[in-house]
């Protein structure tokens, strides 16, 4: 085999991307999509991999900042863009692809890298665990009914152009980024996103629309949508499709879905992505007509172990030393004593006997604090070798509220 593994260059974007369009299933983005991705694309922290002159694999790195517990925003690889082409297949150019990017952001010192998969089956053999899910839902708006706070008759709604909108918006949506593990903090550029419109993408679907909540002059949450008219014999039929939605205080995010309930010739909203401990589902009166379905979100991998775990803060006093397999990244093998509380923590190499054992997937999967290393244990992906360590790191590892991505990359 003649491939070759290189950075990508700024004049073979066009060809790059175009290998991943075909390993996607070869439909062409909207111009104006395609054009947004490669103003984001950072091709210093790209990597193609070419044949005779065709590429024929592609990975990709943003770089991020990912909001951890403890409310730290911190440095991290958003792994994006990965493909190898049909032709080329079970040669190793994805696990080349891979370690050599891991390589890349461990001397760039960044302690953590994240992606959404595709297929959420390929990445755990190299090192990473599903830390977050997303909840979707169909909500029959016909027959479930909202109970809401006080205050929410004192919120103001104000329908805004969502382009016009994106600073206000972006300013609601900075402040919530330290509350919940998970999310993005926005670098330049990427408030193009959640307004990105393409006409063929919208199956029948108006046009983004946006409302913003606000009180005493000040915007205190938005909600971004659209609305999909349908009617059959018995009358209108419509779905209002959310995008997104974030809000400051009770009141103004009870508003917002009050608005989006309230829609006229609408009997129907779906949304793809909210966060499991959604507070709508403790605002709706029929959770069963919600439709509730959960999937993976963001894949957390520790690139530098140490540095990765000292980055949060820790629910509970913890003091447990781990016993860490990590064949794709062996200088984050073996013993590490962790030890942190709710101010921060250390983690260093020890010689000390090993506590809890466990590979750097499961630290991945329980980083952000949505995911148990007590429901590890009981897959058999945690041992026990101290009686207690596991309830110890378990309940220090949990955090408030679920971690959650709002938007992929």
């Amino acid at each position: 085999m003649t491939t070759e593994l290189r950075v990508l260059r700024q004049t073979e974007w066009d060809a790059w991307y175009g290998q991943l369009e075909l390993a996607f299933g070869g439909i062409p983005e909207a111009p104006e999509e395609r054009s947004l991705w490669n103003d984001l694309t950072e091709t210093e922290r790209s990597l193609g991999v070419w044949d005779d002159g065709a590429c024929v694999g592609t990975a990709g790195a943003f770089s991020f900042r990912l909001a951890v517990p403890g409310g730290s925003v911190v440095p991290a690889a958003g792994v994006t863009m990965v493909s190898v082409a049909s032709t080329h297949r079970r040669r190793g150019i994805l696990t080349s692809m891979m370690r050599r990017q891991l390589s890349d952001v461990r001397s760039g010192g960044e302690p953590l890298a994240v992606l959404t998969a595709s297929e959420p089956a390929i990445y755990g053999r190299f090192g990473y665990g599903i830390g977050t899910q997303q909840m979707s839902l169909d909500i029959d708006t016909a027959r479930v009914r909202l109970t809401v706070p006080e205050g929410t008759d004192g919120v103001r709604l104000r329908i805004s152009d969502p382009v016009a909108a994106v600073e206000r918006c972006e300013a609601v949506y900075a402040r919530r980024v330290p509350v919940r593990p998970g999310m993005l903090a926005r670098r330049p550029g990427w408030a193009r996103l959640p307004v990105l419109d393409p006409e063929s993408e919208r199956a029948g679907a108006s046009p983004l629309q946006c409302v913003l909540a606000e009180r005493d002059g000040e915007t205190v949450g938005y909600a971004r949508y659209a609305v999909k008219p349908d009617w059959d014999a018995e009358g209108p039929k419509g779905i209002v499709q959310l995008r997104d939605l974030e809000a400051l205080d009770p009141a103004a995010y009870a508003a917002l879905w009050r608005h989006l309930f309230d829609l006229d010739l609408t009997s129907r909203l779906t949304t793809r992505n909210r966060p499991v401990d959604d507070p709508v589902l403790h605002l709706v009166s029929d959770v069963r007509r919600c439709s509730v379905r959960v999937r993976d979100g963001l894949h957390v991998r520790p690139v530098e172990l140490g540095a990765a775990l000292e980055t949060r803060t820790y629910a509970r006093p913890v003091d447990v030393v781990l016993d860490v397999s990590d064949p794709f990244c062996p200088w984050n093998e073996g013993r590490w004593r962790i030890s942190g509380d709710a101010k921060g923590a250390s983690c260093e190499r020890t010689g000390d006997p090993a506590e809890l054992a466990l590979s750097v997937r499961e630290l991945g999967a329980a980083f952000l604090g949505g995911v148990s290393l007590g429901a590890l244990a009981g897959a058999g992906r945690v041992r026990e070798l101290r009686q207690g360590a596991l309830a110890e790191a378990s309940g220090a590892f949990l955090g408030d509220v679920a971690p959650w991505l709002p938007h992929g990359f």
